[in-house]
């Protein structure tokens, strides 16, 4: 038995079984096991935490993507009735120049007409005025005094049957 306490391996054995001996003895295992297994509890939680965080990203997301489509839809429902509103003016719009147009029209042919009814008026006139002038300058040079006064005799005499 000397010998085997005179081998190097056996006193390195025996320095390892006390060296695990005092280990076991300041509980160290049991120590390096609840440090590791609250590690893994931690990690655990993290990873727990994660996948909450994915999970509410995932709602977001896919809120965010719902509320895009209603946005999208609101604004082609918007489009299309600014589409329809822009269409119904530029018809009142076409609707009120014609009416103004056609009034416009109107007004313009009823001051043709007066100017022509004037314009025959004043020919009329004009032709009246013509017409005595050319008939006193007739009655003038062909009418003689005493065929004048003998006018003016018969005259006369027709006023009595004339204003009965």
């Amino acid at each position: 038995m000397a010998e085997f306490f005179a081998l190097p391996h056996t006193w390195v054995s025996i320095g390892i079984c006390i060296f695990f001996g005092i280990l076991i003895w300041k509980k160290v295992p049991q120590s390096i096991l609840g440090m590791l297994d609250s590690r893994a509890n931690a990690i655990s939680k993290e990873l727990n935490d994660a996948k909450q965080l994915h999970e509410e990203a995932s709602d977001l997301l896919a809120q965010y993507k719902q509320k895009q489509a209603e946005a999208e839809k609101e604004a082609s429902v918007i489009l299309e009735e600014a589409q329809a509103q822009a269409k119904r003016y530029a018809a009142e719009a076409r609707a009120a120049l014609d009416v103004q147009i056609e009034r416009r029209a109107k007004v313009a042919e009823e001051r043709i007409a007066q100017a022509e009814a004037q314009a025959v008026n004043e020919v009329r006139v004009l032709a009246a005025e013509a017409a005595v002038k050319a008939a006193e300058t007739l009655i003038t040079e062909r009418m003689s005094d005493a065929r004048s006064s003998e006018l003016i005799k018969s005259a006369i005499k027709e006023i009595p049957n004339k204003l009965n």
